[in-house]
């Protein structure tokens, strides 16, 4: 027998289907966190730098999303009317903003 087919015998595999997928999601929901409040002067801040952003701009910007703060950079499309910044596909609500900056 060649050596690769009787590694391939000894591999482990998952005797309970989903179990590990299910372990992931159970550690996900675990660390997850309350968002935190804003001060009046950062709320002033990222609305100023909101104002001052045209489409294509070059952005940082961290957000919560879903239990956790995430940070992203790329390019930026604002939507007033929707209140709304777009980050390379990803959509991000005015009020889930902590920090945005102007690269």
């Amino acid at each position: 027998m060649p050596r690769g087919d009787r590694a391939r015998q000894f591999a482990p595999f998952d005797a309970l289907k989903g179990l590990q997928q299910a372990l992931r999601l159970k550690e996900y929901e675990h660390d997850r966190i309350e968002k935190g409040d804003i001060t009046e002067e950062k709320i002033e801040e990222i609305s100023k730098t909101l104002n001052d952003l045209e489409k294509g701009d070059d952005v940082e910007v961290t957000y919560f999303c879903d239990g956790y703060y995430k940070t992203l950079k790329g390019k930026s499309n604002v939507d007033v009317y929707e209140q709304k910044l777009i980050v390379d596909g990803t959509i991000i609500l005015f009020d889930d903003i902590t920090e945005l900056t102007k690269i």
